[in-house]
């Protein structure tokens, strides 16, 4: 009982104090290491002389700058890991080689010398004595399930206030020792704040090393997407958790307390760094007005739903050929709004179906996300793959535009530019459709708008790598990938959903919207990352005994090596919203367009597949 009310007693000491009391002990240890080390080379009692005696009062002077050097007084004895040793040898050594050169300088000026044992004994004895009392202390003051309890040791990347206030909340949990902050601010660096030490990025694995860290804290302010992701790849190889603390708007907000931790996911390995959305925009075109979404059970097109049903739409008419997916999203959207939600079963191509749609509920918006979107599949169908995505959208965008539809938003794909596959021709003429519905509804002054808006894959969606990466780690593996250079773009379902409202929102008509999607991210590094997000290793060369495989299976046809947003970048010109691009008109006609997609129905009735591809090709590369 005595003992535990002694290691209560110098846990709640101040760190401060603490740091003195182990200065004071390492002067007086270093002081007897030299007397011992004299007592053990004469085998008998020994007195000092005065030039020996200062050459011991010496050893302390010198050997606790050079600990303070290497950190030994910031690391906490509790937290202190096996490996720490090395370092201490290193502090010790160095202390013991500038101790033996002043008493080799004071041989010089005639004084009486040092035995050459006594160097020798000196460092064994320090090592000794150091590493001894600080393991023996952690052993003794620290029971073995206080030391489970408190074994967390994290560095915080952030020295804000976002940071210094998770410092607080951390420390009075009792539960981590804060071991240091890590900020890129060159003025900050050196500082105590809060009693904590702030470190440049650069000595981030060094600390990591020295300290024994096994977390790190990010603060969302402290680093953008590009930062974080960069981040996350220098930690691989390390022994380090990744979490991240909630923004600082959500924090206010009340969705989290200052303390509330999240594991690092996927969206935060996006490079981007998200725009909250404006609330104008998005009130602008679904305020009071019926919406129609095609579409709706597929990821994108049922998030624009949750999206749009909190925003007080008059009515929401969801659509889909899916009939599991159309029912499961009514049920959710029920479940959490008033909103007036309408499921309606069918398929965009169907003309008379659409008619009916349109006027019976009075559609005043329409978010066109209906589309086959995987590669290799359309690649396999094309027939389908054009009745679906290119006829689809001419029968949808030209029954809206006699409806009298007020905005009309197609969710178009990166694969539009310069395609190479099937389903990037299929996007690129459903574009070409959209502008010139867009040209005609201008010419007649009917104030419609039709605008298509462009982006990346998004996090989670059917069509993307990231769903196949999560199914292929849940059975073990191998993760597959077509190629090691393969990149493309991402962004988190949520803001593409917000981005495509407030992107029709600013539409002028007849335009190309082009999402900011940041910079690419290499496929590879995706699949790295998720495995390690799994809490699973990499199996390769350098680790046969890993857990996951990733394995390249070779590019696929149709496949690019890398996408592209725009066919020329210096064309693109930016919005009343950051991350909101338009592209530059196109000074081609599209006046050919009626009769190119008549003739692709006559194709797509004879069910020739090379002549629909061929044609589809052509129209979507002049």
């Amino acid at each position: 009982m005595k003992l535990e009310n002694y290691r209560q007693s110098i846990s709640m000491m101040p760190r401060r104090y603490k740091q003195v009391l182990l200065v004071g002990f390492d002067m007086v240890t270093l002081t007897f290491a030299v007397w011992l080390s004299y007592l053990l080379r004469f085998s008998e009692f020994f007195v000092p002389n005065s030039e020996q005696a200062l050459l011991m009062i010496a050893a302390p002077l010198i050997g606790v700058p050079v600990f303070v050097r290497f950190g030994l007084y910031r690391s906490v004895i509790r937290y202190l890991p096996d490996k720490a040793i090395w370092t201490m040898i290193q502090a010790v050594t160095i202390s013991v080689i500038l101790w033996v050169c002043l008493a080799f300088l004071t041989l010089m000026t005639g004084a009486e010398g040092v035995p050459r044992a006594i160097p020798f004994l000196y460092w064994v004895l320090s090592i000794a004595l150091i590493c001894g009392s600080r393991f023996a202390a952690k052993w003794l003051l620290w029971s073995p399930m206080r030391e489970k309890l408190l074994a967390r040791q994290c560095l915080i990347f952030g020295a804000g206030d976002a940071g210094r206030q998770l410092a607080n909340a951390l420390r009075s949990q009792n539960e981590v020792f804060v071991a240091g902050f890590i900020d890129d601010d060159k003025s900050l660096h050196g500082m105590d704040i809060l009693g904590i030490r702030v470190y440049p990025t650069s000595q981030l694995e060094t600390l990591i090393d020295n300290f024994g860290i096994n977390e790190l804290i990010v603060t969302t302010s402290a680093l953008s997407g590009i930062e974080r992701r960069r981040l996350i790849g220098r930690l691989k190889l390390l022994d380090v958790k990744v979490r991240i603390l909630p923004a600082i708007s959500d924090l206010t907000a009340g969705k989290y307390l200052i303390s509330h931790l999240r594991d690092i996911d996927i969206d935060d390995l996006l490079g981007r760094s998200p725009v909250p959305a404006d609330p104008a925009l998005l009130d602008k075109t679904v305020e009071n007005r019926s919406v129609l979404v095609t579409g709706a059970g597929g990821s994108i097109g049922s998030e624009l739903c949750r999206t749009i049903v909190k925003l007080a739409p008059a009515k929401l008419v969801i659509f889909d050929v899916n009939e599991h997916s159309i029912y499961q999203l009514h049920r959710e959207l029920a479940a959490v709004s008033d909103c007036t939600v309408i499921p309606v079963l069918g398929s965009i191509a169907d003309a008379p179906l659409i008619r009916t749609v349109l006027a019976t509920h009075g559609i005043e918006n329409v978010y066109h996300c209906a589309a086959y979107k995987h590669v290799p599949l359309v690649e396999e169908n094309v027939v389908e793959g054009a009745r679906n995505n290119v006829i689809g959208t001419e029968v949808l965008a030209r029954l809206s535009r006699e409806a009298g539809v007020r905005n009309f938003v197609l969710i178009s794909s990166d694969k539009a530019v310069r395609p190479s596959n099937v389903m990037g021709a299929t996007k690129r003429w459903a574009e070409l459709i959209v502008r010139y519905h867009g040209d005609e509804a201008s010419k007649q002054g009917s104030g419609q708008i039709f605008v298509s808006v462009r982006f990346g894959n998004v996090i989670g969606s059917s069509g993307s790598v990231v769903p196949l990466f999560r199914e292929q780690i849940a059975h073990g593996g191998p993760l597959t990938v077509t190629h090691d250079e393969m990149t493309r773009y991402f962004m988190s379902v949520r803001e593409a959903a917000e981005l495509i409202i407030q992107a029709g929102a600013i539409s002028e008509g007849g335009d190309i919207l082009l999402l900011e999607m940041g910079e690419a991210v290499r496929i590879r590094d995706l699949a790295e990352n998720m495995i390690l997000l799994a809490g699973l290793t990499i199996k390769d060369n350098k680790n046969p005994e890993g857990d996951i495989e990733i394995v390249t299976v070779g590019i696929r046809d149709g496949e690019k090596l890398h996408e592209e947003l725009f066919y020329d970048p210096v064309s693109v010109s930016p919005t009343i919203h950051s991350k909101i691009l338009r592209a530059k008109r196109n000074v081609n006609s599209v006046g050919h367009l009626p009769g190119a997609v008549a003739e692709l129905k006559e194709l797509i009735e004879r069910q020739d597949a090379d002549a629909v591809r061929k044609l589809l090709f052509d129209c979507a590369s002049s």
